[in-house]
């Protein structure tokens, strides 16, 4: 969990070499004894003392810069999981995710054969404006050839995003035409939308993915909210799994407009009383009486527990998935002077209950990254009974159930990781590039045809048929992949389904991916089944 960046410090890197030490840089005696400030002056002088040795008398020729790096990377280790160092070259590409927009040409894109391809041009962005379309390859940027050169997503990022008004030339090679294309794109503002779907999922019931905390959700939620009431909604599933969280802000906010006034939304404790705060519900919210289901998963951390814990505490919504990451601390976004930043760990959140859903971090942070590995050979990623709650932990919801902390919100509704179709092919399809590949073959191949469809039909009538299933395989063989008849008979239905969803992908984006993706989606589907218990709670 973050704090808004609005509270961004800057400090110069002797200071967070101090921070990370514990304690503050001073001169406060007291009696004659060794006070803190003392201490963190006596070591901050022995590591200046030993770069300075190093600088000067070291064999070798070092970079010092690097050293200090390295210094401030392992002193924070020695604090929790989530207190971070996050080098200057990173920070713009973190920051982005976090504020909703970032700067570049505004195109989706995947490696494919090693060699850069558009999924789709971003709406209301530059290369939708200069006719940039999906399937397009990307063979040159700025006259340096990029197309065979193990060139990484990182690579792509780096030579396409940059400051609005600066220009990128790019040479594109697009099938049916025999010569290659040179577009001179001029980098603007691109939004990154952290609201991915909103849907009505059946007459009355309205489905809201999010997939991250931004300084944009709030306003992207409310407004799909809206929409989907305008179309009749009066039950809600709002999808947060796999969402890592973000910004507590837009959280609260989110809590609010399913709480009544003066409900707890979530509290936070500190080591310093600045950092103790409460947040309570303070406005009328736009859907305070329909019934909610949320959905939470092993990937859904810090902002979607506060969320998905607050509704559950008050019994507002009924919560379905599996137990979520258990991330209960907040950090504070510190800028310091040469561009890079920290992120430091100042308290601790608290659910209404008074539940901490931190899970354990004391046997360190490999353990600690490790811990999601150990959810699957204990057995509690297929097993509800699998999961182990300290009793001296239970807390009760405003109607009295028993609800747990020490680590990650427990769904009301467990249900389990899906194994039937899964198998190493499938798994192969999609880690070697090749699903999205064949789709977006698929689609440029019959895009006559695919863009005069209208969604409705293509999600009725369109069928994956043996012929695609072969080349799907042939794609697949060209990549590596060793073709099984076993895993495929068993991966048959998935296929379908994730083939059809990902070709209306190219065509519709979201709006057309999550309605078929769905339909093979457990959570989702146990969710609709407890939607009229989610309404007892409202009444």
């Amino acid at each position: 969990m973050t704090e808004n960046s609005n509270k961004d410090l800057k400090l110069p890197i002797y200071i967070v070499i101090a921070i990370a030490l514990g304690i503050f840089i001073g001169a406060n005696m007291a009696g004659g004894k060794t006070s803190g400030s003392d201490r963190i002056y006596a070591s901050f002088q022995k590591f200046r003392q030993v770069i300075s040795y190093i600088e000067n008398d070291y064999v070798d020729e070092v970079n010092t810069e690097e050293l200090v790096e390295t210094a401030v990377v392992e002193m924070l280790t020695k604090l929790d999981p989530h207190t971070v160092y996050i080098p200057k070259k990173d920070l713009e590409m973190t920051q982005s995710q976090l504020q909703g927009k970032f700067e570049g040409i505004g195109i989706e894109f995947n490696i494919f054969k090693d060699t850069i391809h558009v999924v789709t041009p971003l709406s209301g962005g530059p290369s939708e404006a200069l006719g940039i379309r999906p399937g397009d390859k990307i063979i040159e940027v700025e006259g340096k050839n990029v197309a065979g050169t193990n060139i990484t997503n990182r690579d792509v990022i780096t030579m396409l995003r940059g400051e609005k008004g600066s220009e990128v030339e790019i040479l594109i090679k697009r099938k049916g035409e025999i010569e290659m294309m040179y577009y001179t794109i001029e980098r603007d503002v691109i939004p990154q939308f952290s609201v991915d779907v909103a849907y009505m999922a059946s007459e009355d019931v309205g489905y809201i993915k999010v997939n991250r905390f931004s300084a944009t959700t709030y306003e992207e939620f409310q407004k799909s909210l809206r929409e989907l009431q305008s179309q009749g909604m009066t039950k809600l599933i709002l999808d947060l799994t796999s969402n890592p969280g973000g910004y507590m802000d837009p959280a609260v906010k989110m809590a609010d407009e399913f709480l009544k006034d003066d409900q707890m939304i979530v509290y936070t404790k500190g080591k310093e009383s600045r950092h103790n705060t409460q947040y309570v519900a303070k406005r009328k919210g736009e859907f305070e009486q329909g019934p909610i289901v949320v959905l939470i998963d092993e990937g859904s951390a810090s902002a979607s527990e506060i969320v998905a814990g607050a509704l559950q505490d008050h019994d507002r919504a009924i919560v379905v998935g599996r137990r979520s990451f258990g991330k209960g601390l907040v950090q504070l976004p510190i800028a310091l002077s040469d561009g890079s930043a920290m992120r430091l760990t100042i308290s601790r959140y608290y659910t209404p209950s008074g539940r901490s859903i931190q899970k354990p971090y004391d046997s360190g942070v490999e353990d600690y990254e490790l811990e999601y590995f150990q959810r699957f050979k204990s057995g509690e990623m297929y097993n509800a009974d699998s999961i182990k709650f300290n009793d001296s932990l239970i807390f009760k919801t405003d109607a009295g159930r028993d609800v747990y902390g020490g680590g990650g919100i427990m769904p009301d509704y467990f249900v389990p990781l899906d194994t039937v179709g899964n198998t190493g092919l499938l798994s192969r399809l999609f880690n070697t590039n090749t699903m999205p590949e064949f789709c977006l073959k698929y689609y440029n191949d019959n895009k006559e045809t695919l863009d005069n469809i209208s969604y409705q039909d293509f999600r009725r009538d369109f069928e994956v048929t043996d012929s695609m299933f072969q080349e799907l395989i042939n794609i697949g063989k060209e990549n590596g992949i060793k073709y099984n008849q076993k895993d495929f008979v068993k991966s048959k239905r998935l296929l379908k389904i994730y083939t059809k969803a990902y070709i209306a992908r190219n065509i519709w984006q979201n709006d057309g991916f999550y309605p078929i993706f769905n339909e093979q989606n457990e959570i989702v589907t146990k969710a609709l089944t407890v939607l009229d218990e989610a309404a007892q709670l409202v009444n």
